[in-house]
């Protein structure tokens, strides 16, 4: 982003000491003196902060902001008044103004403002950037993500969606399973007919063969007139089974005669059924450890999983973190009738160091209170839960390496955050001087300016 600003001031001198404070902080600096040399300098330059004397000769400070606000992308105006013009200066930012300083004014208060202002760019530009990214991979339907994992699992969706082979989907709870699920079935040629979803570690043994293969009226107690099962159901489309390592060994072997034979009879039937369903299942165990332990079928495990799709938790794609956030802020607020658009700098820098154990669940469940509860357009990190407040995954000899990633992920996140732990204290010890910093750490000032743009840093 362009740091330029714009001062609009009929008297030299005011422009002058503005303009010292402000390069003084690495901004490009422009002067006007009337409205016709503003809007050349607009139109031409497009600065992306203003600063506006309120009081100009021929064309007032108030006529110059509405004109301004009636262009396609207007930039921020923040209005300078004379003291004791407080009801002008609010009666101003009614009318589209950021905000406004009063003369004479402190040095720091001039430099907060437009730190602040260009704060709030930044964000509304990393905003829209992910609105972008959200945007582009519309396709996928409800599964977001850019992350090279989530490249492969897309990948894998539109290659195996039109045949009809059984797909296995492993994945952390909270991950994503059922809609991965989902979009192999939208992909099908059986997408015009039922999806039929069961949680086989929802409901207890006695009641899973009932809830599949349905009952005959008197098949048991409680058993009042017949049922049609989940495999009746989802004949000619799909059947998701979501957590099958969870299923007892006498149902799995039901299962599998499905598989082989497409047939089975309802619970006190004696007629033999036949379907034609396609399997999807879905499970957080390690299959094959459950299988050396006796608690699951080989054979059933391979009918299960003609293709495997591994859907990496939320920890192993940390580049997909705030495209998930922008993307559960907008659904959330248009749900619940708020007008939050989006998470301050700081909030953003704890997301993505947080471990996310309950994966995307989590993520979506913490926005929606947050959302629900805020009053304010930006969500700062103290609205959100203790757990992620008190995240402590990187920073110096605090940062905690997750071997189960990748070496590339992992190396990745570690380098981050070392470089942002070491900026940052650099930035500090510099008292925020990004000349001084730029020189502490042997870097040119817009390498420097590039990198704590990039790292998130205030």
């Amino acid at each position: 982003m362009k740091r330029l600003v714009l001062i609009v001031d009929d008297e030299k001198a005011a422009r002058f000491g503005m303009r010292m404070a402000l390069e003084k902080d690495g901004y490009s600096v422009l002067e006007a003196n009337d409205s016709t040399s503003a809007f050349d300098i607009i139109r031409t330059k497009n600065p992306a902060l203003i600063f506006l004397d309120i009081n100009m000769p021929q064309v007032n400070g108030i006529q110059i902001l509405e004109k301004i606000n009636s262009l396609e992308n207007p930039p921020m105006v923040v209005i300078v008044t004379a003291y004791g013009s407080e009801r002008t200066a609010v009666n101003a930012m009614k009318k589209g103004a950021y905000d406004y300083i009063a003369k004479p004014y402190e040095i720091d208060e001039l430099r907060l403002i437009a730190k602040n202002t260009f704060e709030k760019l930044a964000l509304e530009e990393e905003n829209a950037r992910l609105r972008s990214e959200i945007d582009r991979l519309v396709p996928m339907g409800e599964i977001v993500g850019r992350s090279q994992v989530m490249e492969d699992v897309f990948n894998k969706i539109e290659k195996v969606g039109p045949s009809d082979v059984t797909v296995l989907i492993q994945g952390e709870s909270g991950s994503g399973k059922e809609l991965v699920a989902k979009e192999i079935h939208k992909r099908s040629m059986r997408r015009d007919k039922p999806m039929i979803i069961m949680n086989c570690a929802a409901l207890p043994e006695t009641l899973i063969e009932s809830e599949l293969f349905g009952h005959e009226k008197g098949a048991f107690t409680g058993a009042a007139e017949k049922r049609l099962g989940k495999f009746e159901l989802a004949d000619k489309g799909t059947i998701f089974l979501d957590e099958i390592g969870d299923m007892s060994p006498n149902t799995q072997s039901k299962v599998l005669r499905v598989l082989q034979e497409q047939s089975f009879e309802r619970l006190g039937g004696t007629e033999t059924l036949h379907v034609d369903v396609r399997v999807i299942s879905a499970t957080h165990k390690d299959l094959l450890k459950e299988i050396k332990e006796g608690k699951f079928r080989e054979d059933l495990y391979y009918r299960l999983k003609v293709v495997e799709v591994s859907l990496p938790p939320l920890r192993a794609r940390k580049e997909d973190i705030l495209i998930l956030t922008d993307k559960f802020i907008r659904f959330f607020s248009a749900k619940h009738s708020k007008n939050v658009k989006s998470i301050s700098n700081e909030a953003a820098n704890i997301f993505t160091r947080y471990d996310w154990p309950g994966n995307v669940r989590e993520l979506q469940n913490a926005i929606e209170s947050a959302v629900v509860m805020a009053n304010v357009e930006t969500l700062g990190i103290d609205d959100f839960s203790e757990e992620v407040k008190n995240s402590n995954t990187y920073y110096g000899s605090g940062f905690n390496v997750d071997y189960n990633l990748p070496f590339r992920d992992a190396k990745k996140i570690a380098v981050e955050a070392f470089e942002r732990d070491f900026v940052s204290k650099k930035l500090k010890e510099s008292n925020g001087n990004i000349s001084k910093t730029a020189e502490a750490l042997d870097m040119h000032r817009q390498s420097l300016q590039q990198k704590i743009k990039e790292l998130n840093l205030k």
